[in-house]
């Protein structure tokens, strides 16, 4: 028998195959006797003849190569059996090249080794195992040309099929993702925007003007005291008024006495201190006026006399509680309005002990409520120093800006807290990955032509997964409805098969 050389080259583009256990056309191999045509091809179906070892079993001549994937506890590698009229060949007189092209355009190119009893494959066959397959090759004086399709985990689909099944796609790109740290929270009110309303004088409620749930704006009225402290305070600083004015005017004539020397020291000092005392008196006065949150300038022109009280908002808001009736009698420490601006609020978080090395202030916090089914962004703003005895949690506080007034304090909420920020080259919708097998895959799209891309996955955040292998930036992948050709491929029953 001649020595020689064999040159395989195995080219796999798209398909799906599944067989029997079938016999070659000489009938060596003769487990079943199947009539098979050209190249030791099944001459039936998409059946193909086998080997001994089960492999796809191609002839030419006197010549025939078993194909087979080997892949237990193992990356997967194409192991192949040469033959001479049933005889193995040496693998040491046989020289092997597969390429394996794939759909996308990309091809595989797989040399060889002997090793043992068969040429193995030095490159790993990579999932799926589906391609098109050219082999060219001699041996000796045999030169050889094969070409079939070896398909698994595809599914053709027309456009008009696609749009009835509402199958969308993207394109899988770089993007930058997150971790975070899911943690438990209440919203609550602004204690910065938030105004407990007391008088600072006692009194008769004489008139109300807000109730609750009222919107006010900074300055707007709320209501009115009657009230015999305010005028007491009120009738003193406008009698220090008097005397001050009284006091000046003396303090004039005598001044102007005295440079014409008409008067004496005494009497010009005598009236410089009546005045200083006045204005003293005066200025006093007007500051117990001011702390009573009375304007001292119109003490004297008030509209509701000198008892009237004025009770203001101070700031922009929704009167959120109201302790206060026409007639009511009032201390000067009665609580009679609370004023909340809810145009933000805050969201108290739990930060747990455990998590505490996780959680920072000034990290971006993703507020998400089930019962609004809404989410916002804000800023952890401030996280507490004490751990609680029973809780063993600190507290934290996020500022949410609130304009259109949905965050109502007492909801609970989820807090999502960015742990770490990153970049990756490529990243695909969570939405768009299935099972098949035990492996995760995405559907990549190519045409009509639509196949599994088994993928590892790393990071995962806001819906969107890091693809550490199996898929490449650039490529169409289906990201909505993808499991409607998992149950298309399911039904189909494809094998797993070489």
């Amino acid at each position: 028998m001649k020595t020689g050389n064999i040159i395989l080259a195995l080219i796999v583009v798209a398909g799906a195959s599944a067989g029997g256990y079938l016999a070659w056309s000489k009938g060596w191999f003769a487990p079943a006797a199947v009539e098979t045509g050209e190249h030791g091809e099944a001459a039936h179906g998409d059946e193909f003849a086998r080997g001994p070892h089960r492999g796809r079993l191609l002839e030419s001549g006197d010549f025939a190569i078993e194909l087979t994937i080997f892949e237990d506890g193992m990356p997967p590698q194409f192991r192949v059996y040469a033959y001479h009229d049933g005889v193995p060949v040496p693998p040491g007189d046989v020289q092997l090249q597969i390429a394996l092209a794939r759909l996308g355009g990309r091809t595989d190119l797989i040399t060889f080794t002997p090793e043992g009893e068969y040429l193995r494959g030095r490159e790993v066959v990579e999932e799926p195992h589906s391609f098109d397959v050219k082999v060219s090759g001699q041996w000796a004086d045999h030169a050889l040309n094969f070409e079939f399709e070896s398909h698994e985990g595809r599914v053709e689909w027309s456009v008009e099929t696609m749009k009835f099944a509402q199958i969308q796609t993207d394109v899988a790109g770089p993007k930058r993702l997150r971790t975070t740290v899911s943690l438990p929270g209440e919203v609550k009110l602004n204690a910065d925007a938030m105004v407990h309303i007391v008088p600072r004088v006692s009194g008769i409620a004489r008139e109300v003007h807000k109730n609750l749930g009222d919107t006010v704006a900074r300055g707007d009225l709320l209501a009115v005291l009657d009230s015999r402290e305010l005028a007491d305070a009120r009738s003193t600083y406008l009698a220090t008024v008097e005397r001050h004015a009284l006091a000046q005017k003396r303090f004039t004539r005598e001044k102007d006495m005295f440079e014409r020397k008409v008067s004496s020291n005494e009497d010009f000092f005598a009236a410089e201190t009546a005045l200083a005392e006045a204005r003293i008196d005066m200025q006093s006065a007007r500051q117990k006026l001011s702390a009573l949150g009375v304007n001292a300038e119109a003490a004297d022109h008030s509209e509701g006399g000198l008892t009237a009280y004025e009770i203001r908002s101070p700031i922009d808001g929704i009167i959120l509680e109201k302790h206060l009736n026409v007639g009511e009698s009032v201390a000067e420490s009665s609580g009679l309005f609370v004023i909340a601006d809810l145009s933000s609020v805050w969201v108290e978080v739990t930060v747990y002990a455990q998590d505490l090395g996780r959680v920072h202030e000034g990290r971006p916090v993703s507020i998400h409520s089930s019962e609004l089914d809404k989410t916002a962004e804000g800023t952890l703003s401030y996280i507490g120093s004490l751990v609680g005895a029973e809780s063993r949690s600190a507290k934290a506080i996020v500022k949410l800006e609130n304009p259109e007034r949905l965050w109502r304090p007492g909801l609970f909420v989820t807090a999502e807290v960015v742990d770490e920020e990153f970049e990756v080259p490529v990243a695909i919708s969570e939405e768009a990955v299935q099972t098949y097998r035990d492996w995760n895959v995405v559907f990549g799209k190519f045409g009509d032509v639509f196949e599994i891309r088994p993928v590892e996955l790393g990071r995962r955040s806001g819906g969107w997964a890091e693809v550490l292998s199996g898929f490449d930036a650039g490529q169409e992948y289906v990201t909505k409805n993808s499991y409607v050709l998992k149950a298309d491929l399911d039904k189909s029953g494809a094998t797993h098969d070489h």
